[in-house]
């Protein structure tokens, strides 16, 4: 993974430095909350509902275990023994003392982490797939190309004060695992006919109150051009993005306004006159970052089939959890282990000190000292032999992080909503519980197979609503908080926002709501196979409206 050269070292520990003198300027009183705002927000320090939350960037999801133990650290030295991971790949911590933030940042800075650009209206963290450079589909590994975007973006002077938050994301493999048509920019990594590696160019997505899907501008963009033509899109949407009306002020109400084609146009004319500029990325450079990312040096271990298919039959949920949170790796003993942190009736995406402590040991001891963190709320060990799952399910185990429910129904993405978020209209954390614990039986998951649930505590979709198989938007209604429910989003290479069903549920409600749609998904798809997504998409939204409030109220 990518280490910090001199400058990288000198630039963090002088933001440090500045921002402790602009909290002491606070604290004494010398700075007033609206003009310490937009400097706190530079280094990721938010005022929630009760208490200053910090968000810390993890560049494209991926950390060692030196900076997993010192994520452990900031959460028990100056919070409250846990953090949350979020669906930016980064980690929030719900409850510093603002006194306390520059020696958090320094200590972050002692292992090459930061907070900058975790929050304003800048380019934030560059995400990536989660399996990056070990997923047996992929074309590349995505991670250089992102960090080449973070070196380019960072404080970047023409970008630093943009019209609105600016989200990229880039995967490597035909299947999206980046939700790259929901960002500003998505690039996925092809080759073309030649074989030469390049990128489709998405344009203009994004969740929120106008939720909407990219558009393809590029079908196939050359490698050494992508700081070109990432930046003449930038440099498009920085001169005529709405600056009058921040809820119309993402890049994707530009594209809406002025339309593809146009939008098109002005990009590749910007493009042309870049292209042969000192943008250019020379294939040196490339393949220097590229250097930084290079896999580990994987030892066949085939005696790993034999332990694996004994360990199995002794121990069926080890089975189950092994088919469930274990995917193909490019290394046939190998496999890329998905740690769950959604264990049945808990808060999606929070891990304690002690949890994250044994994350970092076991990716030492079984996973070459790599971790990454998804968009998902999850963390994964990407290079594991297949030899070690059982001893690492084992420990895990100790730690209630064995939870076999990858992408089932209890897979929940959550916001923090109203226990923490001043945005918030109503509760994310409860109801993500609630409905985890109603559908927690291993069986029945099996059942229902396939199905992403996201849940969201107001417009802003922190927790891709627009996006879940079954989405949940909280609302408030007359000061009472309401469920709002979506069906048929996805946030893959065939993404799709959710459609609004009909009016809202009671908290107390919601749950028998989420269950009616599964039973009536099971009740009409055509055969066990057939996920909650592909029925849907086969019938629509009647049957589930239906039986949700009843045929003569949908007709009336």
């Amino acid at each position: 993974m990518y280490r910090y050269d001199e400058f990288d070292h000198a630039f963090v520990s002088a933001r440090v430095e500045q921002f402790r003198d602009q909290v002491a300027r606070r604290l004494s009183g010398e700075l007033a909350e609206d003009a310490f705002k937009p400097l706190r927000l530079m280094n990721g320090v938010y005022l929630q509902l009760h208490a200053y939350m910090l968000r810390v960037a993890i560049p494209y999801g991926t950390l060692n275990s030196k900076q997993l133990r010192m994520l452990a650290h900031v959460a028990r030295k100056y919070d409250r023994g846990y953090g949350h991971f979020t669906t930016r790949q980064n980690i929030q911590y719900n409850w510093p003392a603002l006194k306390d933030t520059p020696d958090i940042l320094a200590d972050l800075a002692s292992v090459e982490m930061h907070a900058i650009q975790t929050s304003g209206n800048c380019i934030r963290n560059v995400t990536a797939d989660h399996f990056a450079g070990a997923a047996r589909d992929e074309v590349a590994d995505p991670r250089p190309y992102a960090e080449i975007l973070r070196q380019w973006s960072s404080v970047h002077p023409e970008f630093s004060f943009l019209p609105r938050k600016f989200k990229i994301a880039v995967t490597g493999a035909p299947h999206d695992r980046a939700a790259i048509q929901v960002h500003d920019i998505g690039l996925q990594l092809k080759k073309d006919e030649a074989g030469k590696l390049g990128f489709a160019v998405y344009v203009g997505g994004g969740q929120g109150r106008t939720p909407m899907i990219a558009k393809k501008i590029r079908d196939f963009l050359p490698e050494e051009d992508l700081l070109s033509y990432v930046t003449a899109i930038v440099r498009v949407y920085n001169l005529h993005g709405r600056r009058d009306n921040k809820y119309k002020a993402r890049i994707k109400i530009l594209v809406h306004e002025t339309g593809t084609e146009e939008l098109t146009r002005q990009v590749e004319a910007e493009f042309a006159e870049l292209k042969d500029s000192v943008l250019k990325l020379p294939d040196a450079d490339i393949r220097a970052i590229e250097r930084y990312f290079a896999p580990p040096e994987l030892a066949a271990r085939p005696e790993g089939w034999e332990l694996l298919a004994k360990a199995k039959k002794a121990d069926a949920d080890f089975a189950t959890w092994v088919a469930q949170n274990v995917q193909p790796h490019k290394h046939p003993d190998y496999g890329m282990v998905t740690i769950s942190l959604k264990p049945i009736g808990g808060i999606p995406g929070d891990a304690s000190d002690a949890q994250m402590e044994l994350v970092a040991d076991l990716a030492e001891r079984y996973a070459f000292d790599e971790i990454r963190v998804s968009h998902e709320q999850n963390l994964i060990l990407p290079h594991v032999a297949m030899a070690d799952l059982y001893a690492l399910y084992e420990n895990l185990k100790t730690a209630n992080l064995a939870t076999a429910n990858s992408n089932l129904i209890t897979d929940i993405i959550a916001c923090p909503g109203l226990d923490y978020c001043a945005l918030a209209n109503a509760r994310s954390i409860p109801v993500a519980q609630a409905i985890s614990e109603r559908f927690g039986s291993q069986a029945r998951q099996a059942e229902i197979g396939e199905l992403k649930i996201k849940i969201s505590g107001c417009i802003n979709a922190c927790g891709h609503h627009h996006v879940g198989h079954i989405g949940l938007l909280g609302v408030e209604k007359k000061g009472a908080e309401l469920y709002q429910i979506t069906l048929g989003g996805s946030g893959d290479e065939n993404s799709s926002i959710g459609e609004i069903i009909g009016r809202g549920f009671e908290p107390e409600k919601v749950t028998d709501a989420v269950e009616t749609v599964v039973d009536t998904y099971l009740g009409l798809r055509l055969s066990p196979e057939e996920t909650f997504l592909e029925a849907y998409r086969r019938v629509g939204p009647k049957p589930f409206k239906d039986a949700l409030y009843g045929a003569a109220a949908e007709a009336a």
